[in-house]
């Protein structure tokens, strides 16, 4: 059960991320974390909240799914001393990289690691900004789990009750 702080902090986050109707096309309540990260305390409050959840759990990566898990992710990582992995669109990281395809709305994409960045038995937590679909995210385990970590947890800062897929 979430302590009286930790509601607050909750609550100042959720008020200061903005939601933009009809972004980037209609129908859509775009959640927009940029007021977010201007906030300074709302900002401080979401890492706080995520290195309280994982500092003593034993992750040794952060892995954070392009673009907006890289605001989050770092800090987490360096806070609970585990190593930041970037999760990345095709053709974004050099050298050689192993891909995981996903679906989306209309079609399908990818996102790509570094091989040898997560080594079999590491404890890895996916970090985003917002789960919608989830499709993301699934590719993100399954990615982690072909080279052997074991995926804790995925964490976001947004979810979509909405769309139920928690």
């Amino acid at each position: 059960m979430a302590s009286s702080d930790e509601k607050h902090r909750i609550e100042r986050i959720a008020s200061s991320i903005r939601v933009i109707p009809n972004f980037p096309k209609p129908g859509i309540m775009f959640q927009d974390i940029t007021t977010l990260l201007l906030d300074p305390k709302a900002f401080g409050d979401t890492v706080e909240l995520f290195v309280e959840r994982f500092r003593d759990q034993r992750i040794s990566v952060v892995a954070g799914v392009e673009a907006r898990g890289f605001i989050f992710g770092p800090p987490i990582a360096l806070a609970i001393g585990a190593k930041f992995v970037p999760l990345r669109k095709p053709k974004k990281l050099p050298g050689e990289v192993i891909s995981e395809e996903y679906s989306l709305e209309y079609g399908t994409d990818k996102i790509e690691m570094h091989v040898g960045a997560v080594q079999p038995n590491d404890r890895a937590i996916v970090i985003d900004d917002l789960i919608a679909t989830g499709g993301t995210l699934c590719a993100a385990v399954k990615l982690l789990e072909r080279v052997g970590a074991v995926v804790v947890e995925c964490a976001c800062v947004i979810e979509l009750p909405e769309l139920n897929v928690s």
